[in-house]
């Protein structure tokens, strides 16, 4: 996962990390199964306190975007909330790159969706 920045200057720490955390799920940077840092370890990244990330990750799993699974650590949730408006503009942007790097690769469409199915 890229590093997280937090902003001094910015909103509390926590809802930091919590925005940064849901925008990347929402624009499939993380996606559905993806197991994420430890508290621990993502507070010491940030150089914050376990208590903030914390905080972030619960707001997240009471949201529908995180799930724990006890000492297996924590996940992006299998089945994600609704998402923001402009999500769909992305999915559709991602799928048309998809579909012309197929292309360029010799694929047809139908290739490229058999291969999506297989995946």
């Amino acid at each position: 996962m890229r590093p997280l920045r937090i902003r001094d200057d910015g909103p509390p720490p926590y809802e930091q990390v919590r925005d940064r955390l849901r925008e990347r799920i929402a624009r499939g940077a993380l996606l559905p199964g993806d197991r994420i840092p430890t508290v621990r370890g993502l507070a010491d990244r940030l150089g914050l306190a376990p208590n903030t990330v914390a905080r972030a990750y619960r707001e997240l799993e009471d949201e529908g975007w995180l799930e724990g699974r006890g000492r297996a650590g924590t996940f992006v949730a299998a089945r994600l909330p609704d998402l923001p408006e402009g999500t769909d503009a992305a999915l559709a942007e991602a799928a048309d790159g998809y579909l012309r790097r197929a292309s360029q690769l010799g694929f047809d469409r139908a290739a490229a969706r058999r291969m999506l199915d297989r995946v």
